[in-house]
């Protein structure tokens, strides 16, 4: 579904990003990714999806928060696959604790790395897209973004900002066939939930209607619906895949 197409990931080495880096290049597409300071696993993801899949993949050390490095990551993957036709916003980190105690460096990291990274990658990219009047780019959000929770203002406030972001980005870009959607996980088994304690896992999982938690893959699926031309007349939109937490 995704062949002869391009697609920047950002934060690809581990977890969610990781798991939409395999299905997007098993569905065809050439893979560039971003990381902040994994360069083995970064290496090794690269080989892995050249190999497994017979497609081309790069990573790229960057800083998604910093606006100039995002613009030298846009250029670098241009000059490297010719064109970007998926950009994925998924670079994120959580600094977890209550509002009282939480410090003004906690708040600002969690914004510039989750939500201002979605600003400096969608600007930087507005060239090669208008330019090829099409693109899609999805944004990753979450659950919690939508229903707040305590001792993640930050979090919550970061995943709120992209939700109203992609809408305004689906507003301005639609007239050029550029299309802007989100994408809001729910509890979603990674290397983060490993470290949790079976009681707890077992409690959140009993309260979704799925009752189950989620799986990379489940996440990178609609991913791959919404890059695809599948796709083609939905923008502005923001798909859950949560198991029914928020209905």
């Amino acid at each position: 579904m995704l062949e002869n197409k391009v697609a920047l990931i950002t934060g690809a080495t581990r977890g969610i990003g990781k798991g939409i880096a395999e299905r997007y290049a098993s569905e065809g597409a050439n893979v560039a990714f971003s990381f902040a300071s994994s360069e083995e696993k970064a290496r090794q993801l690269e080989k892995d999806l050249e190999a497994t899949y017979g497609i081309k993949a790069k990573g790229y050390k960057s800083n998604a928060a910093k606006f100039a490095e995002a613009e030298e990551l846009v250029n670098a993957v241009i000059a490297d696959f010719g064109q970007i036709d998926i950009l994925i916003n998924n670079a994120g980190i959580t600094r977890d604790t209550l509002l009282m105690r939480m410090s003004e460096e906690q708040w600002d990291e969690v914004i510039e790395t989750n939500l201002k990274s979605a600003f400096n990658l969608t600007k930087a990219s507005l060239k090669p897209f208008l330019k090829q009047r099409s693109g899609s780019i999805i944004n990753m959000t979450s659950v919690v973004g939508v229903m707040g929770n305590a001792g993640q203002a930050n979090y919550a406030a970061s995943k709120a900002g992209m939700i109203g972001f992609t809408k305004s980005m689906a507003k301005e870009l639609g007239s050029r066939s550029i299309r802007c959607n989100s994408v809001a996980p729910g509890f979603i088994a990674t290397e983060m939930t490993e470290k949790l304690d079976e009681a707890t896992l077992k409690e959140w999982a009993d309260a979704i209607p799925l009752k189950r938690a989620g799986s990379p893959e489940d996440v990178a699926n609609a991913c791959v619906f919404l890059g695809s031309d599948l796709s083609t007349y939905i923008t502005g939109q923001t798909l859950h895949v949560d198991g029914g937490m928020v209905m």
